[in-house]
């Protein structure tokens, strides 16, 4: 069972933040931009508006012992920037294989945050995956550059149900064979 190789996640050294656990505090700010619906719409997951409570139980969610997807924060307090400007997370597909989703607060996009986040998770690879995975809606092609610059090569096209948009959405998938 996937849940039993779950370990302690680790905190995660990028330049200009760090990635590391979520946190009860880390529910405010979350909130604050998931509820956005440039950043609802850019996810599956994330519904328009968000109802209350929503990032109070992503974050339980990603804090308890018997998760299926480990969630970093991309903390920027030691560089004057704020503790929560997106996440980075992790699901287990298979024991060797992980899907990466990310997302970043709209104040904060085309500054190279999430190609940073994602490539610093790539490179430490917490879950020893062989194989990485992640999609992208094809109307994000700024989603799709963060991929590539992490290495990710096109596998597909496909589609996703997106719950703020409330429709299957046209997606481009990406892997990255891990060495």
């Amino acid at each position: 069972m996937l849940q039993e190789i779950i370990a302690t996640q680790p905190v995660i050294a990028a330049d200009r933040f760090i990635l590391r656990p979520l946190r009860k505090s880390d529910a405010g700010l979350i909130a604050m931009y998931t509820g956005d619906k440039r950043v609802a719409t850019g996810t599956r997951a994330i519904p328009h508006p968000l109802p209350p409570g929503a990032a109070e139980a992503y974050v339980a969610r990603a804090m308890a012992e018997n998760r299926s997807e480990d969630v970093w924060a991309l903390d920027g307090s030691d560089h004057g920037l704020a503790e929560v400007l997106g996440v980075v997370s992790l699901t287990r597909i298979e024991p060797d294989q992980s899907e990466v989703g990310f997302w970043v607060g709209p104040g904060f996009w085309n500054t190279g945050f999430a190609s940073e986040a994602v490539a610093a998770l790539v490179a430490a690879n917490p879950h020893k995956s062989r194989t990485l995975f992640a999609e992208v809606f094809q109307d994000s092609q700024g989603s799709a550059r963060v991929l590539t610059n992490a290495g990710f090569e096109y596998l597909g096209d496909a589609e996703s149900w997106s719950v703020a948009r409330g429709a299957r959405v046209p997606t481009w998938t990406y892997l990255k064979k891990m060495v």
